[in-house]
């Protein structure tokens, strides 16, 4: 409203200068005083010439007395010239609409008004869209709808600066905009202001990890470090640890953070799949696909002797210091000899993958039932221990039984 008044107070101080000069009253007398001015220096002129023959000045008197007669009839005319007429005022009134027509005109164009409605506007929706956001229930919010959010977030933190929770939503928006310097600086704000609350951490932590400044990665390190040893079962700090390791090209790091995830998840969580699509690319980061141990195996004559019907060929690389198998294949029996590839993918657990081993150990055995756990009399055989850089080749004859 104050807008207006203004604009109004403008133009009507814009249209009195326009019409101001019509209000000025003529002088319709100037023409005359002008001549008498003129008759009266005549005379005057006159007097003199007279007195200067009485005084014997001038001898030609008559020739100066035509002089200046004739320049008396130069100055005043023969008729009186035409009074000038004042403009009227009724005939400004086109100009002064066409003043206020044209100001409005280039305020609509260049004035942002659509724009100052639509921010009013979002002011006014910041409370309902603020309790759209907070039911569970309720329809999610349009790109269009978050931007106004984050308009009327804005206006909201001009009047209170202090509000955790305003600047923690507008960090949302931004990430929901995907414009991360709103994020960022919204939620270092809210940082600032409470830098010991929990929530507050992890949501400045996840948009500094995603940063393109290392420093900025390293200071969402330390702060998830922290917040892992004050709870380490937390899940989105797990994650964001593993991100984190990701961002920073530590993918070894990052492929035992998501395996530790995926053995706290259940089997059927959703979210496991995303997990094993990561640890997948973080694989192919760091170049671990190309991690492979080939395994030749062969039968003894007794072996193949006593070889059963049917059966399964289960194949075990452990680090040679513990019995638990780092990568498992089982394959069904059939003719030997037998050549078969390990590699990352056949890991009995993400955090620890045949990639990561440096020496390795191979054991083969054939079961009956394919049974996991040893019987006695199945035919075995296994490798002595043996370095691992990432390519290997490992030939193993089966030759014993198990006691």
């Amino acid at each position: 409203m104050a807008f207006w008044l203004i604009a109004l107070l403008l133009l009507v101080i814009a249209a009195t200068l326009l019409v101001a000069p019509t209000f000025r009253r003529v002088d319709r007398t100037a023409g005359a005083s002008r001549d008498s001015l003129n008759k009266a220096f005549y005379h005057e002129r006159l007097a003199e010439l007279a007195h200067d023959e009485q005084q014997g000045i001038i001898a030609e008197r008559p020739v100066l007395v035509q002089e200046l007669q004739e320049n008396l009839l130069s100055d005043i005319p023969g008729r009186d010239a035409a009074p000038v007429r004042p403009l009227g005022r009724w005939v400004l009134i086109p100009g002064v609409l066409a003043l206020v027509l044209v100001s409005v005109g280039f305020y609509l164009k260049t004035g942002g008004l659509v724009q100052v409605a639509a921010w009013q506007q979002a002011v006014r929706d910041l409370p309902a869209l603020r309790a759209q956001v907070a039911d569970e229930h309720a329809e999610p919010l349009t790109g269009d709808d978050v931007a106004r959010l984050g308009l009327g977030l804005r206006t909201a933190l001009q009047h209170d600066p202090q509000n955790v929770d305003n600047w923690l939503m507008l960090g949302r928006v931004g990430v929901a905009l995907n414009n991360a310097a709103t994020a960022t600086q919204a939620f270092g704000r809210a940082y600032a202001l409470q830098p010991e609350n929990r929530e507050v951490q992890l949501a400045y932590a996840d948009v500094l990890t995603r940063s393109a400044d290392p420093a900025d990665q390293r200071q969402a390190e330390t702060m998830l470090k922290a917040l892992g040893s004050a709870d380490p079962t937390d899940l989105r700090v797990l994650n964001l640890l593993a991100f984190n390791a990701f961002q920073q090209g530590n993918y070894p790091k990052a492929i035992e953070g998501w395996g530790l995830m995926l053995k706290v998840l259940p089997p059927d969580d959703p979210r496991a799949e995303m997990l094993r699509r990561s640890i997948q690319q973080a694989r192919s980061k760091a170049g671990m696909d190309n991690v492979q141990l080939g395994v030749a195996v062969t039968l003894s004559p007794e072996a193949a002797r006593h070889l059963p019907p049917q059966g399964m060929v289960l194949i075990s690389v452990t680090d040679g210091s513990s019995p638990v198998p780092v990568a498992v294949k089982r394959l069904p029996l059939s003719r030997f000899p037998l050549t078969l590839t390990i590699d990352d993918t056949n890991a009995m657990m993400p955090e620890r993958l045949l990639s990561s081993m440096h020496q390795v150990k191979v054991k083969v055995r054939i079961s009956p039932d394919g049974s996991a756990t040893p019987h006695t009399g199945e035919w075995a055989g296994e490798s002595g221990l043996q370095p691992f850089s990432g390519q290997k080749q490992v030939n193993i004859e089966i030759n014993q039984q198990v006691p």
